[in-house]
């Protein structure tokens, strides 16, 4: 185990710089958090390091409500309109949370807190785009014509802020946020949905299925990107293709699987999720496959009835439990049958 001491010797005999040996200290504190207690193979996942960042993200909830409630107050006595009002507070706000994220997330390196503050960002950012650039009347008139190149500006704001602080959960807000946008822009450009089956069923009339079904691929191109970059995840690239990977699931189980379960065919797809299964076992990404089971285990007892596809839910649950118990020699088995097919050195490798 290297200690700091030994880190002072390697910068004053010029082995490293002091920037490098910086960097060396910050990634490894990043790292002690979520892996510290990590058996080989685990998937790293870490939402808070102690009850302190609880205590923080509780003190930004309620500082950021007294702030657009003081904000709303003050509405009825404001000399501007209120579009340029809104635009203001917004702004103000943006600034706020950028100067608390420099602390928070920069200097203390805070997890918790980051997510908070990604999240403030990413809707102070929607809300002051929108109010800046939408027309309330065009709004009221149903013409959304103003709200897709908001919400694009908005998730390129939260790309600038991601790019500053390198918050892994901001991915998957820009990723929300880029299918948020592409479904108003169709929307606005005469696109209707007629039912909520036009977001889930590829035979539906409109073309959102499809923009999900895109949006998803994208989204998983994206997160492949970061984990083949940092095979042995010790860096926040692993980090950013974890949240990428919890967007991308649902977005591509959304429309294959459940159009199968809209027709009935449960065995096909059981096949589709074994395919899912498969694909998750080989990216070593739990995350990517309990996202997608979920998700349609979610939409079973809520969008189609639950009573036809009981069996199919009750095979996923078992299924689940046996990967759980028995997901790293699952894989090494894969990993050895596939071998001559896949880029190992660029896949995380087997403990088993």
């Amino acid at each position: 185990m290297i200690e700091p001491d030994d880190l002072k010797a390697a910068v004053s005999s010029g082995l490293l710089t002091e920037k490098q040996a910086s960097s060396l200290i910050s990634m490894s504190h990043s790292r002690r958090g979520a892996r510290e207690n990590l058996s080989a193979g685990d998937e790293p996942f870490e939402l808070f390091k102690g009850f302190n960042e609880i205590f923080i993200v509780v003190g930004l909830i309620i500082l950021a409500s007294g702030w657009y409630g003081v904000t709303g107050l003050a509405v009825g006595t404001q000399i501007m309109n209120i579009q340029q009002y809104a635009t203001s507070v917004t702004l103000i706000s943006a600034i706020v949370i950028w100067l608390l994220s420099e602390y928070f997330v920069r200097h203390r390196r805070m997890v918790a807190p980051a997510i908070m503050l990604s999240i403030m960002f990413a809707g102070n950012a929607a809300f002051g785009f929108i109010a800046y650039m939408s027309e309330p009347l065009m709004i009221a008139q149903n013409d959304l014509t103003s709200v897709p190149p908001a919400l694009l500006l908005a998730t390129i704001s939260l790309l600038v802020y991601w790019w500053r602080f390198r918050v892994p959960f901001a991915m998957a807000i820009i990723a929300i946020g880029l299918f948020v946008t592409t479904t108003m822009f169709t929307a606005s450009r005469g696109g209707e949905i007629k039912d909520i089956g036009d977001f889930f069923l590829l035979s539906a009339d409109g073309p959102f299925a499809w923009i999900t079904l895109v949006i998803g691929l994208l989204v998983f191109a994206v997160a492949m990107m970061f984990d083949m970059s940092d095979p042995h995840r010790v860096t926040r690239r692993s980090a950013n293709g974890f949240w990428l990977h919890v967007v991308a699931a649902p977005a591509l189980i959304n429309t294959i699987a459940l159009s199968l379960m809209e027709n009935q065919a449960n065995l096909a797809l059981l096949g589709v999720l074994a395919v899912f299964a498969i694909i998750s076992i080989i990216i070593d990404r739990r995350s990517f496959l309990i996202t997608a089971i979920g998700y349609v285990v979610a939409l079973t007892s809520t969008v189609f009835d639950n009573n036809s596809t009981a069996m199919t839910v009750l095979i996923l649950g078992a299924v689940l439990l046996l990967l759980g118990a028995f997901w790293e020699k699952i894989r090494a088995v894969v990993l050895r049958s596939l071998g001559g097919v896949l880029p190992l050195d660029r896949l995380p490798p087997s403990h088993t």
